[in-house]
Parts: C-alpha cells; structure tokens; sequence
C-alpha cells in the first residue's frame, strides 16, 4: 500500500486509504515505523551485527545453539529461538557435524604408534609441534580423503592433501 501511494502520489492519501478500508492511523503508523523503527527491530539489527561477527569468528561452523552459548558467555542476555529466527533471516547456518557410521575403529591386532609428545600439546614457538588428522569426506564420486597438518602453536595448516584412497602415501 504504502508502495502504491509512492508510486501514485497524485491519488492522495484519503482516497486510497477509503478505497482500500483501511484506517489512516494504520497508514501513519506503517509511515513512522519505516522513518523510526520500534526498539525491539533496533535491537534485532544489533543482534544481528553481533550474530555476524559470531558466525565469521568460527569460520562460518557455529550454529544457532554455538552462537547462543558464545553470546550468553559475553553477557549478551538473548533466547535461543530469537538467535535461531535472526540466523535464518540473515541466511546464516552452521555445518553439521557428520553423522551415522563413519569413524575410525582401531585394528585390534595393529601396534599402537608411540606418544612422543605425551599428551602435551602445549607450545611457546611456532613449528615445534605439528599435528595431523585424516578425514573422510564423502561426494558423489565416492570417498574423498583429506590429511591436513597443523601447527599446535598457530593452530594454522601447514600443509593438506587429498586422495581417493587413505593409504601410507596420503
């Protein structure tokens, strides 16, 4: 309606709003929503901003209950279902972690490889300890394998490659 009287300013407000049956006090009131939104939109729009900066901070992985728990860790007093709805009207969502059968299961007969850092993933300078971890992915061509290597100090990658097979090459 509001579009309609834009477009057509020669109609007149009244007349349009006549024809319509439509109160003008309604019409007013669309007018000064648009000029001055409430404080519940305004607050939306910061929440969203924040909501934003959540999502990119994890890299685009945090869903609706990571970027809640984050958000009520800062103080930010929000509920669940109002951080799921401005999620889904920004069009953000988090990846799912995998699920169903697909985890490594160890070879009950295999030799365990030694724990040369035992258990301390704790370092003070970059390139002291490298850590890997091999994953399946899984397309339409079949099983796509993923090995990435990081650095326990930057927690950066260092280096990654793909296969078709997770063999000792990979």
């Amino acid at each position: 309606m509001t579009g309609l009287l834009d477009e057509h300013p020669h109609l007149g407000v009244e007349p349009v709003l006549r024809e319509l049956h439509v109160p003008s006090s309604t019409y007013y009131r669309w007018r000064q929503a648009e000029k001055e939104p409430c404080e519940r939109r305004r607050r939306d729009a910061e929440l969203t901003d924040r909501i934003h900066k959540v999502h990119d901070e994890s890299g685009g992985i945090y869903g609706s209950p990571r970027v809640h728990a984050v958000l009520k860790r800062e103080g930010t007093r929000v509920g669940r279902k109002r951080v799921e709805r401005l999620m889904r009207q920004a069009g953000l969502a988090g990846i799912s972690p995998r699920r169903g059968k697909g985890f490594t299961r160890r070879d009950p007969d295999g030799e365990l490889a030694p724990d040369l850092v035992e258990r301390d993933f704790t370092v003070n300078m970059p390139n002291r300890l490298w850590v890997t971890d091999l994953t399946m992915i899984t397309t339409l061509e079949g099983p796509l394998w993923l090995s990435a290597i990081r650095d326990a100090f930057s927690r950066r990658v260092v280096a990654w490659e793909t296969s078709a097979r997770a063999d000792a090459d990979l």
